[in-house]
């Protein structure tokens, strides 16, 4: 049973895209609800498609997609619900915004070599971007700022999705 905190709190996967935050994001979304706890998940995939229409890919467009993401997070924070975010969140200040509004934050690096997320690629999406069909893709024609300090990294390239989220439980528990 997690102990960590008896109120909500987000948990923050960032990473490239095809890293494996949302496999680990739902995986563990159903472990914590199966041990009783409230628990969202929002999906940065869901959440442009939803809440983000109109906004590009610009930095400032990225931001206020982040923005939105942080608020919808603590107002599920504020009522006891653990709250999952796996966006890709490529620029530290953007992740510095969301710690600096929600106070019970946990970021967690979701690290993967780009070459992985390629293979990885079911939507072809890395291919396009390298074609020059996706402007301002994350990893090619734009960058991903590392986490400099995440409080817990998932090395998806070296273990399962299933180890990842055990490893995410044990580290909550403590």
């Amino acid at each position: 049973m997690i102990n960590k905190l008896n109120s909500g709190f987000t948990l923050w996967l960032t990473g490239l895209s095809g890293a494996g935050k949302s496999t680990i994001a739902a995986l563990l979304a159903d472990k914590l609800r199966e041990q009783g706890m409230a628990v969202e998940w929002l999906d940065g995939d869901e959440l442009r498609r939803n809440l983000g229409r109109g906004l590009g890919f610009s930095r400032e467009d990225r931001f206020e997609n982040i923005r939105r993401t942080v608020y919808i997070a603590g107002l599920l924070n504020r009522h006891g619900v653990i709250t999952i975010v796996s966006v890709i969140s490529p620029y530290r200040d953007m992740r510095l915004y969301a710690r600096q509004e929600l106070p019970q934050f946990v970021e967690v690096y979701v690290d993967c070599p780009l070459q992985i997320c390629e293979e990885r690629d079911v939507k072809g999406l890395y291919a396009k971007a390298r074609r020059g069909e996706i402007p301002s893709f994350t990893g090619i024609s734009d960058p991903y700022e590392i986490p400099e300090c995440p409080e817990l990294t998932l090395r998806t390239a070296e273990q399962s999705s299933e180890q990842s989220v055990a490893v995410l439980l044990e580290w909550l528990s403590k």
